[in-house]
């Protein structure tokens, strides 16, 4: 599901990774929301906030929204630099860096909340947010821009029109097509749904707080190593049957 680009991806593929990503996502938001009373997924929000501090010229005050924005807009870039930049090593899963990186930044804020108090919420906030930055990022790139996880807006917005095309006789001919994104912008929007339930319950109710984060990063890692043992099996299961074909059709030329 992180390897497959282009025409080689199917549905399946993008199920796949945007049900993971949007669990994680939804962690993500919440433990955020909980700990800190800011959003941590997405900058809509703190654009809005941003402006209103700039019209009433508090712009020291502003500036915290700005670097909020600034951080998202970061993990983004630096995402989709390093996947073009190692986009020529066939040997390398280029989304494997971007996921490690988001991975270690919620790893480490859960483990250093254990030893150190978190007086610094504002820098956290700009982590989290460059963490969803990265992953916006290349979950946009490896669907080509078909899954989004990070936000719910669009998602919603493409969901009421391709529901809304479906009454139109007009548009029978992609009816498969429209299905198909019905079904995966459902499946993310669930899958956020849940994720934020599960980090709630673990921040909660077993009073995790932002260890919470260590498993959103632990459901990233084990993503991709399955994702790499399979890539290997199915590569291994291809060259054993290749062999296999080899000595056939010697035999049947010799015969």
């Amino acid at each position: 599901m992180f390897r497959h680009q282009g025409k080689s991806r199917t549905l399946k593929h993008n199920l796949r990774i945007a049900t993971i990503l949007s669990f994680v996502a939804g962690i993500v938001n919440v433990t955020g929301f909980l700990s800190f009373k800011q959003l941590t997924t997405n900058v809509t929000g703190h654009f809005a906030l941003f402006i209103n501090d700039v019209a009433d010229f508090e712009f020291w005050k502003g500036t915290i929204y700005f670097l909020y924005i600034f951080s998202f807009l970061t993990g983004s870039f630096v995402s989709s630099f390093l996947i073009e930049q190692y986009k020529e090593n066939k040997k390398l899963n280029v989304y494997l860096l971007p996921t490690l990186i988001e991975s270690l930044i919620l790893i480490s804020i859960g483990v250093l909340s254990n030893f150190v108090e978190m007086s610094f919420s504002d820098l956290l906030v700009c982590l989290l947010l460059f963490a969803m930055g990265l992953q916006n990022s290349f979950v946009t790139k490896i669907s080509n821009a078909v899954v989004r996880t990070t936000h719910l807006t669009g998602l919603f917005t493409d969901l009421g029109i391709d529901i809304s095309q479906l009454f139109f006789p007009k548009y029978y001919s992609v009816r498969h097509k429209l299905k198909a994104n019905i079904k995966l912008r459902i499946y993310i929007i669930l899958f956020f749904f849940a994720g934020g339930l599960f980090g709630g319950f673990l921040y909660s109710k077993l009073d995790l707080k932002l260890n919470t984060l260590i498993f959103g990063a632990v459901i990233l890692l084990i993503s991709l190593i399955y994702d790499d043992l399979r890539y290997r099996l199915i590569k291994t299961r291809r060259k054993y049957q290749q062999r296999k074909k080899i000595p056939a059709n010697t035999h049947t030329k010799n015969a």
